[in-house]
């Protein structure tokens, strides 16, 4: 049976259930609808670097599902917001919250593009019942932003800008989003960067000296400027 054949489409309410989350798989599609809520470095440096109380001290009955993103945002003159578009930024760079984020926030669900480290899958997520989503490829804000049916609150706004803030989105088939990871640790970015590493190599056997020897130009994997 192929992957394609194998690969399910689940669509979810937030809070979800760790049933529901026991159930993704990676490569399956999701898509949500309740409430997700937007944290990244800005958000996370002010309550876990700085110490700032949640502005939601019960999060997790709302909301168990964090999405790494920069939305695009209007403000209309009734002072309620349109969002335009939500465009996933890189995970990774958060990796060094994410332990103690899941902790405080009993989140159940990350979602950005690019994955995590290797090791924060099975060492951070799966053992917290967490699990990782990836955007579909680039440009796909637009789309996303189609899911966004409203705007139940926004906090420090002022402080952090429209792209740090935390943002509570009411959302509907919000999505598609592919499951990366699953309860057991397992990760497709993981997975794919490993058969990428196990044949890289072999990109730079029989290369020629570079002709103009610029700056990062090699024929030497281990000089490579990445």
């Amino acid at each position: 049976m192929s992957q394609a054949t194998k690969r399910k489409t689940h669509h979810l309410t937030v809070p979800v259930s760790a049933s529901d989350i026991g159930k993704l798989k990676p490569g399956d599609i999701v898509y949500l609808e309740g409430v997700v809520y937007t944290a990244r470095e800005g958000v996370y440096d002010r309550v876990l670097g700085k110490g700032h109380d949640l502005p939601i001290p019960d999060l997790a009955p709302i909301s168990n599902v964090n999405f790494h993103c920069s939305p695009a945002a209007s403000q209309s003159e009734d002072g309620s917001y349109v969002i335009g578009g939500v465009t996933a930024t890189a995970s990774f760079r958060f990796s060094k919250w994410m332990a103690h984020w899941l902790d405080l926030t009993d989140t159940k669900i990350v979602i950005g593009k690019g994955g995590m480290p290797k090791d924060d899958y099975a060492k951070i997520l799966a053992p917290r019942g967490a699990v990782y989503l990836t955007t579909v490829g680039y440009g796909t804000g637009a789309l996303l932003g189609r899911g966004v049916v409203g705007v139940r609150d926004v906090f420090w706004l002022s402080d952090l800008g429209i792209a740090q803030a935390m943002w509570m989105f009411d959302v509907r088939a919000f999505g598609p989003f592919i499951v990366d990871s699953d309860l057991e640790g397992n990760s497709l970015f993981a997975q794919h960067n490993d058969a990428i590493a196990d044949h890289i190599n072999s990109l730079y056997e029989g290369l020629k000296p570079p002709a103009l020897s610029r700056y990062g130009e090699t024929d030497d994997r281990k000089d490579e400027v990445m």
